[in-house]
């Protein structure tokens, strides 16, 4: 691609959602330092693209207000929208401007949960669902009713990173406490047998990842210290309900607000955290983990009876994901072992084509890579040969957009999904930060 080629995608300054001084002083900084100009040119338009395009900021009696689409999908997923703004966290303390959106974006997530903690996507008003004929309890300014732990798990990632980088407690009132409390709650009754009582699921489609099994409960499951999802981060059905990456997550978020909350004294809902984090981790250690090939794996799915499915899809979080999200560390030998297994054919997911390699799911289909998983590969790699070839698949596969996108074709990587993607777009900046931090050589060098 010609030099002609690399004009800016993002919209002019006067109709961008948002601006940060800090990210845009990131921006001239990294797009100098790197000599590939494709590489750079990627990063100009992915690292800003959510603060550009997919935010709408307020503030109403000195409360802000921070409501963030996914991007072609006009609705605020709580996963997401954590995802979205999470590359930009290490600034907030540097600039005022982030500070406010960080403090909306929490704000907004409290209201969320407060209205519904089952929900995983909102309105920012009450306007009527496309899913309203969803067989569950829709309330108005729900988008979308599918339970997915690690919507509540993305919410205590959020809350505990934003209070490490500022040590300010302005956005942590009654009602952050009561979202916590009800947190709390349904991953406390999702443990339980009859955690059917409390939620249901049933869509009409001829998509069998679109609606849960057993008039809307889900497989059964039987307790063993692990929570039951309905659905995975990637919006589809779980095949067993004990899904060991969101699972621990939570543990791991969990116990970092266990650890905040009792610095402020609310002891209480600092020890059940605390409790439902061990609880969760031994249940892992337990149930989620058993041999596989060679050895001892992490499965991606399990259900307390001995069932139990090995693979991974792209959606964070993932298997592949388990030391980005502080659960284990790199090096961890299962880890290590899962992770070969994760990026081959012995991951029904995982697909290779020429030059192409990567993890999808069964949310597109067979055959589509998620850019995601590549970012993600390069990001819990330590080999610099990965992460080059890492660089090299994302550089090639964005279909000439400047942009990062929800999958492409291992065939044909111009045929792509989803050309508005917040997440990807977040991520893949992210990843140009971490390396700029960390082997500023390695991207010198692509």
């Amino acid at each position: 691609m010609g030099s002609s080629h690399y004009s800016s995608r993002r919209p002019s300054a006067e109709v961008r959602c948002y601006s940060s001084p800090r990210i845009e002083e990131m921006i001239r900084e990294i797009s100098a330092f790197l000599p590939n100009r494709e590489l750079a040119w990627l990063f100009e338009n992915c690292f800003p693209n959510t603060l550009d395009t997919t935010l709408a900021f307020h503030q109403e009696h000195e409360t802000p207000d921070t409501f963030i689409i996914t991007g072609d999908i006009p609705a605020m997923w709580l996963r997401d929208s954590c995802a979205q703004i999470w590359s930009y966290l290490p600034f907030v303390h540097e600039d005022p401007t982030l500070d406010l959106l960080f403090q909306g974006a929490i704000h907004r997530q409290v209201q969320c949960i407060r209205l519904d903690p089952y929900a995983n996507a909102f309105y920012s008003d009450q306007r009527p669902s496309p899913w309203q004929t969803d067989r569950t309890d829709m309330k108005p300014g729900v988008h979308e009713r599918k339970w997915e732990l690690d919507s509540l798990a993305y919410f205590l990632r959020l809350s505990h990173g934003y209070w490490q980088q500022t040590g300010s407690r302005q956005v942590f009132g009654d009602q952050w406490a009561e979202a916590l409390g009800l947190c709390v709650q349904v991953i406390t009754r999702q443990m339980q047998a009859d955690r059917s009582a409390a939620y249901r699921f049933q869509r009409i489609s001829d998509i069998a990842t679109e609606t849960l099994p057993l008039s809307g409960q889900g497989n059964p499951t039987r307790p063993c210290g692990l929570v039951a999802s309905g659905f995975r981060p990637s919006d589809d059905a779980c095949i067993f309900p004990y899904l060991i990456p969101s699972n621990a997550m939570t543990a791991v978020c969990l116990r970092n607000v266990s650890q905040m909350v009792q610095e402020w004294g609310l002891m209480e809902l600092a020890r059940d955290c605390r409790s439902l984090s061990d609880t969760i981790d031994v249940g892992i250690r337990q149930w989620g983990i058993g041999e596989h090939g060679q050895g001892l794996v992490f499965y991606y799915e399990v259900d307390g009876y001995g069932g139990r499915v090995f693979m991974d899809d792209a959606n964070i979080p993932s298997l592949l994901s388990l030391p980005y999200l502080g659960y284990c560390p790199l090096d961890d030998p299962i880890y290590q072992n899962t992770r070969a297994l994760l990026w081959s054919e012995a991951n029904p997911y995982f697909f290779r084509s020429g030059s192409y390699a990567g993890i999808g799911g069964p949310h597109i289909g067979l055959g589509f890579i998620w850019p995601m998983s590549l970012m993600m590969w390069a990001l819990t790699s330590s080999s610099e040969a990965e992460i080059r070839q890492a660089l090299q698949v994302l550089m090639a596969t964005h279909g000439g957009t400047g942009f990062m996108h929800e999958s492409f074709h291992q065939d044909h990587p111009d045929r792509f999904t989803r050309s508005w993607f917040g997440w990807a777009n977040s991520l893949f900046g992210e990843l140009i930060l971490h390396l700029y931090r960390t082997r500023p050589d390695l991207l010198k060098s692509v």
